[in-house]
């Protein structure tokens, strides 16, 4: 198959006889062209096949224009909100963005950092896995001055900007409802304590049965990964004790489906023997029946005021800017499952 030439700027300026100058300025919607002349010499640009060589751009500025997201799963509806709200902005600011998803693995994390910053993206927007425990891969962002955005669960160790919701105050209020409701004995399935998340969570939830002097029971206290299957696990653990709590906060909406199915299938009435709440909002806990009480997290806004934060750095290179964390509210959703 016969190759064909690139078509360059010159090309253009040659069949529009202008010069490469004006042609340039034209495809970058220079000002001091007239609306007249862009158009002719962009439609051109249609007609002929014209590319702009960006590699050869991004090396005259040492910009990629480019922005690397990491997600622990893609398929949860928070996290593909927020990266919803990361693209919209980073489109405005012609961005592109790289997603990759760690699927909670410290190991998968750590090369999908790597592959980043070989790529040379110009920042990256991370929310960390659940077995991150170390911060060796993120310095290789901040020692080279690269930006690092931390969203929803961050690593305390890393300097950032960082974007976060009230997980302790939305803990405390969904748990606070359950006591509303006239819960007295309230389990909580959690995540594990090396995310901030999940730690502020539990103690907002220790907080509101401090406040209602309801005492705290060890065996009340379930951590696990949150996926379907612990969080089937560990419900079941929680009504084998000898005097079941009443009432379960869970540490997400994934679990608290679990132990709506384990309620199913052992005859228990949701929320009449036990209520259940989440925490995420995912689509599904409006549907099921009976619906999911839950938290519902500002995903996409998130995501939004992530990727102005991060654009805003890149832009503003060699300017020093106070690393700031920037918590959003949350939204008490009362549903069937505690009603």
């Amino acid at each position: 198959m016969k190759k064909h030439p690139e078509i360059t700027i010159h090309n253009l300026a040659h069949e529009l006889k202008i010069s490469a100058s004006t042609v340039s300025r034209a495809l970058n919607d220079n000002s001091r062209i007239s609306e007249k002349t862009r158009h002719l010499v962009q439609k051109k640009a249609i007609e002929m096949g014209y590319r702009p060589n960006v590699l050869a751009a991004n090396l005259r500025s040492k910009k990629t224009n480019t922005i690397g997201v990491v997600v622990p799963r893609i398929d949860r509806y928070f996290f593909s909100s927020a990266i919803s709200g990361i693209e919209d902005y980073a489109w405005t600011k012609g961005f592109n963005v790289i997603i990759s998803q760690s699927n909670d693995l410290l190991l998968k994390e750590i090369n999908c950092v790597q592959t980043l910053f070989n790529n040379r993206v110009d920042g990256i927007i991370i929310s960390i896995s659940m077995q991150t425990n170390e911060d060796k891969h993120f310095r290789l962002f901040s020692e080279k001055n690269i930006p690092i955005l931390f969203f929803d669960r961050f690593c305390p160790t890393i300097e950032s900007d960082r974007i976060v919701v009230d997980d302790f105050n939305s803990g405390y209020k969904i748990t606070y409802q359950l006591i509303e409701r006239g819960c007295k004995r309230i389990a909580h399935i959690a995540g594990p304590e090396l995310l901030n998340i999940y730690k502020d969570r539990k103690n907002g939830y220790l907080r509101a049965l401090n406040e209602a002097k309801i005492p705290f029971t060890e065996a009340y206290l379930e951590v696990t990964g949150l996926t379907k299957d612990e969080g089937m696990q560990a419900f079941a653990r929680l009504m084998a004790l000898p005097n079941p709590p009443d009432g379960v906060f869970c540490g997400n909406d994934t679990t608290a489906l679990s132990a709506l199915e384990y309620c199913q299938k052992n005859n228990l009435k949701v929320p009449n023997d036990v209520a259940l709440t989440g925490f995420s909002d995912e689509p599904f806990s409006a549907v099921v029946t009976p619906s999911l009480s839950t938290v519902k997290q500002p995903g996409y806004q998130m995501g939004f005021q992530a990727a102005k934060r991060i654009i805003h750095r890149i832009e503003s290179a060699g300017t020093i800017i106070p690393f700031e964390q920037i918590v959003l509210p949350t939204t008490l959703i009362i549903r069937d499952s505690s009603s």
